[in-house]
């Protein structure tokens, strides 16, 4: 009997956690990512691609923060689909249609619909199209009125692309669409324009190179405002997946070099060593606030946001004023944005590879 009631215990647990797993949201950037192939041949996954479809503009762009997994009430399809001519909305920001693109390949390499492969190659010449003259992306196309027309690396939007447009010069096969040797033609003076405007945008110090900003103005190539809170400054977060890039290049030119050697040099100098950032209990309910706590330690962080003359870590509210600490701005600010980072361990980690290679 004993056996029997821990059998069923087993079962009821084994249930439970099974219900608990299913209850909980995957995201769309997680489905892109996914590598289990065999799941990119279900009918779930053809579900998905029929929305990924739909959502395609005409121009070849995706509009940005679309779950795409879920499911389009016949109201929404028609509205989609009225929408497909209009093309306002189209982005690479927070990875849109840099992750359509992603999955419609994964998706044609196990069901080769000739519709996947269609959307895919409209989704890479919208890159191409949206891109300046002078090698840079603004965060849409076409362009968004304010800020938006700025060249945006904010959250990678601009390495997302150029790391599509590598692979698709290089002929890697990680993309499983074939491409013509036109577009590969077009996919490869567009990274290296790309790349150009990467080693133009380099913010020089007091006369050495560093870092770059979230975001550079489209004319100057100089750091620029986006939001309130988000005002010229070196990134810390945004120039480390710069820097990756960079190193990902075979036979790099010096200017590359040059690039990578000061920008790993600026983050040697800038590492904040002693600290972590702990979420505490406030004694309000679940509310929790964010804060600094000394840690001799800790891995390092650099700062999001440094001053442009002396790399001075700041913060700010929504009302755009400066402040040195993150404790001197309000609750909001201070709890809704990443104002540390500790993505330049990265290149610090490979960076002596990197040199070794060059030899």
């Amino acid at each position: 009997m004993e056996k029997i009631m821990a059998f069923l215990i087993l079962i009821l647990i084994g249930t439970s956690f099974t219900s608990s797993a299913q209850d909980k949201k995957i995201t769309w950037k997680k489905i892109t990512e996914s590598e289990d192939e065999s799941w990119f041949a279900s009918d779930e996954a053809k579900n998905y691609a029929e929305n990924v479809l739909l959502y395609q503009r005409e121009i070849g762009g995706w509009p940005k923060n679309i779950e795409m997994q879920e499911k389009i009430s016949a109201s929404e399809r028609q509205n989609l689909i009225k929408l497909k001519s209009d093309p306002k909305g189209c982005t690479i920001d927070n990875g849109a249609t840099c992750q359509e693109m992603l999955f419609l390949s994964k998706m044609y390499k196990a069901n080769p619909d000739e519709r996947y492969k269609t959307a895919f190659l409209k989704g890479l010449m919208y890159l191409i199209t949206a891109q300046y003259k002078n090698g840079g992306w603004p965060q849409y196309y076409p362009l968004k009125e304010g800020y938006y027309t700025h060249i945006t690396y904010n959250d990678n939007a601009m390495v997302n692309v150029l790391k599509i447009l590598n692979e698709v010069k290089n002929k890697s096969g990680f993309y499983s669409i074939p491409v013509s040797d036109e577009i590969i033609n077009l996919a490869t003076t567009s990274f290296s324009k790309g790349i150009d405007c990467i080693i133009k945008t380099q913010y020089k110090q007091n006369g050495k190179l560093t870092g770059w900003c979230a975001q550079h103005d489209r004319e100057t190539l100089q750091p620029a405002k986006a939001r309130a809170y988000e005002l010229p400054s070196l990134s810390g977060k945004e120039s480390s997946k710069i820097v990756l890039l960079l190193m990902s290049i075979d036979k790099p030119s010096k200017e590359i070099i040059d690039a990578v050697e000061s920008a790993v040099a600026w983050f040697e100098t800038t590492k904040i060593k002693g600290i972590k950032i702990e979420s505490v209990a406030t004694g309000k309910g679940d509310k929790k606030d964010r804060v600094v706590v000394e840690s001799p330690d800790a891995e390092p962080l650099w700062a999001r946001f440094m001053e442009l003359k002396d790399n001075r870590p700041f913060f700010c509210d929504r009302d755009g004023v400066k402040k040195y600490a993150l404790s001197e701005i309000g609750y909001e600010r201070r709890n809704g944005y990443a104002w540390y980072t500790n993505e330049p361990k990265e290149v610090l980690k490979k960076y002596n590879k990197w040199k070794k290679s060059l030899e």
